[in-house]
């Protein structure tokens, strides 16, 4: 007998890296062993010199397949075992190990598009559906589209063993999110992008796309992002973490090196409008969700807990964003005594 093995990683696509996966077949109860791949084909070598390593580096069961299948997350290495210059995760793991003892958790909530051909689903064609406004969290055929795709989307991620915490349809017609969390960094990060590779092969199976792009619909629409939670024990025990953490985001040249890693497109949605706050300015505030950084109002309340940053887009790397969330509040609370 034999298994299917669906190995995942992410290319060297740019601006906006792409998932890629291939299948591979496996004796039962083999191991999952390296594979390789043509990198020339994936923007991540060149032709004369093409081969690149897969290392994986987390399974779940294959929730389409079913079985004793599975999809592996991997990892890019060059043939000569150092990581490629796309292997995002081993940056992450450094920074990850570096600030361990702080025991960092993160919640990231996903918003996504579904078109249909070059149309955001649910637009009329030659038109534009009703203003924004009754879609967020609504229901009914005539404002919510796509929702099969979505309840098959969360099936098939609660069978692969995510950490799927929660669905909602968004403020544009068409607009859905998933949150993940909440989970360590290099769990979320593992775990979002598998969410997001059955979110494509979901879709894939209704004649749908969707999309990450972080203004999908030009003019009054919302864009999409991928709000993301972020705590320490330090910040789920004492206020005063809460505030470094939120005043450390907007120090010196954080900001704009942050902002520079968020996701492609980050000015076309973070303009001051539409909930957001503008992308060359920080701020935070309990309650605001026209700040770069949210501290909830429960939060404030129960002095403890967690902040928002609103500014990452729905294209973003969750390698990248929980590193340098982790890098920046982890060391500022070192040095403040506050962990």
């Amino acid at each position: 007998m034999s298994f299917k093995a669906e190995y995942i990683w992410i290319d060297g696509t740019e601006p906006t890296a792409k998932l890629r996966s291939k299948t591979k077949i496996l004796a039962d109860g083999a191991e999952l062993p390296v594979w390789g791949f043509d990198g020339s084909s994936t923007n991540q070598a060149e032709g004369h010199a093409s081969d690149r390593v897969l290392k994986p580096v987390a399974s779940f069961p294959d929730p389409i397949r079913g079985g004793d299948d599975v999809l592996v997350m991997c990892e890019v290495f060059e043939i000569d075992g150092t990581p490629h210059v796309s292997n995002t995760r081993a940056a992450l793991r450094e920074v990850a190990e570096r600030y361990a003892a702080q025991e960092s958790l993160f919640g990231i909530e996903q918003e996504y598009t579904f078109f249909q051909g070059s149309r955001p689903l649910g637009f009329p064609d030659g038109g534009f559906p009703a203003p924004q406004g009754g879609y967020y969290c609504g229901v009914g055929a005539d404002e919510i589209f796509g929702r099969p795709v979505v309840e098959k989307h969360l099936e098939n991620c609660l069978a692969a063993g995510l950490g799927i915490s929660g669905i909602n349809a968004e403020v544009m017609p068409g607009q859905w999110e998933f949150q993940v969390g909440p989970l360590s960094p290099l769990e979320v990060s593992d775990h979002l992008w598998v969410a997001r590779w059955l979110l494509y092969r979901t879709a894939e199976d209704f004649g749908i796309s969707a999309t990450l792009d972080p203004k999908p619909a030009k003019g009054d629409w919302n864009g999409a992002g991928a709000h993301t939670n972020f705590s320490t024990k330090a910040m789920r025990e004492n206020y005063a973490a809460i505030i470094e953490a939120a005043e450390s985001l907007g120090r010196d040249e954080k900001p704009l090196e942050h902002i520079k890693n968020y996701g492609v497109g980050v000015e076309s949605r973070l303009t001051g409008a539409h909930e957001t706050a503008p992308w060359n300015e920080y701020s935070y505030g309990v309650s605001n969700r026209g700040a770069s950084v949210r501290i909830p109002w429960q939060v404030e309340v129960d002095q403890k807990g967690y902040i928002e940053d609103r500014r990452p887009n729905a294209n973003m790397d969750p390698y990248v964003v929980t590193r340098l969330m982790v890098d920046t509040c982890g060391s500022a609370l070192e040095k403040a005594g506050l962990v």
